[in-house]
């Protein structure tokens, strides 16, 4: 029996001419968290789809709780959930029959799976809503009933393909809280997310894929180390005065990201020549900041990629 959730040795899926996933080999610990990062097209999504049997593989050997990908997918299914981009739920359902029809189709009996919806729905804040129409919950709920009707029947191993994209603040949270949940028990989580703050804030491994090859793997802070020095930060207030400073530092090889002004292998003294010349412009920023690299800044570094971009597998269309 294999130590781990998921291991991948050389996996490799192609569509036409076009390479999805190249020679990908990492491997998932139960009751971790491993965030997939990677920019457009990088085959994150086209992963997911062949670890839960959804495509099969061209080369390259995969288990998935110890059973082996190609010679038993049966198995491989029994051992996982999977919560996609878009809501599987029924909306005309109210958010109990929902949990109870996918306990039934998962084989559970008539009563187990009616005190499975329950214990689901208190475990998810959703007692109160348990006998409303799906379609009447707002995005935030939604996405968690979508993520509990994945786990009326507990499995080892959980697929969460973007699960917070679109979701407020607050929504967002709380499903952080139940993927910490998750890891208590022993799951092993394999996430895919937009959000590299997700990934920061939830991953005890992150596997960074560019062109379907892993580019870089470890700890969060593991990554960040490996970008080498710090960043100076530079917060100003408008587009268009975080345009005049990037050109004002463009010797500094500056990036605008969000609404700082991101300074690569900065020191304290180039922190201090920043703010100087700041002022000399008679410009007064908000913020400016000596700091560790962000997993935005390791993205960067490590893939040329711009942050928060839309994954175009041929597949799904789907995020990274």
């Amino acid at each position: 029996m294999t130590d781990h959730a998921i291991e991948i040795h050389g996996l490799r899926k192609t569509f036409g001419e076009r390479t999805a996933v190249e020679e990908l080999s990492f491997t998932v610990a139960p009751g971790s968290v491993t965030a997939l990062l990677g920019p457009n097209g990088a085959g994150k999504t086209t992963l997911v789809h062949l670890l839960a049997t959804l495509l099969r593989p061209d080369a390259g050997l995969a288990t998935v709780a110890g059973h082996d990908l190609l010679a038993e997918p049966e198995r491989v299914r029994a051992s996982i959930s999977l919560t996609g981009q878009f809501s599987a739920v029924d909306e005309v359902l109210t958010g109990r029959q929902n949990l109870i029809m996918f306990g039934r189709l998962q084989g559970l009996s008539r009563r187990a799976a009616k005190e499975r919806a329950a214990q689901v729905l208190a475990d998810f804040a959703l007692t109160d809503a348990a006998d409303r129409p799906a379609g009447k919950y707002s995005g935030g709920m939604r996405r968690r009933l979508d993520l509990a009707c994945s786990l009326v029947v507990p499995r080892p191993i959980l697929f969460l393909d973007e699960p917070t994209t679109g979701l407020d603040p607050r929504s967002r949270h709380q499903l952080w809280e139940v993927v910490d949940g998750l890891r208590a028990t022993g799951t092993a989580v394999l996430l895919t997310t937009q959000y590299l703050e997700e990934a920061d804030r939830l991953a005890d491994r992150v596997v960074l894929i560019d062109h379907g090859r892993v580019k870089a793997e470890g700890t969060p802070a593991e990554l960040k180390a490996a970008v080498g020095q710090t960043v100076c930060a530079v917060r100003v207030e408008g587009e268009e005065q975080r345009e005049t400073v990037a050109r004002l530092l463009a010797e500094l090889r500056p990036r605008i990201e969000g609404g700082e002004i991101v300074v690569p292998d900065a020191s304290a003294a180039v922190t201090a020549g920043i703010a100087r010349r700041l002022d000399r412009a008679g410009i007064e920023p908000s913020g400016l900041t000596l700091r560790q690299p962000s997993l935005d800044e390791v993205f960067f570094a490590l893939t040329g990629a711009g942050a928060h971009a839309e994954d175009a597998t041929a597949d799904s269309g789907a995020a990274w």
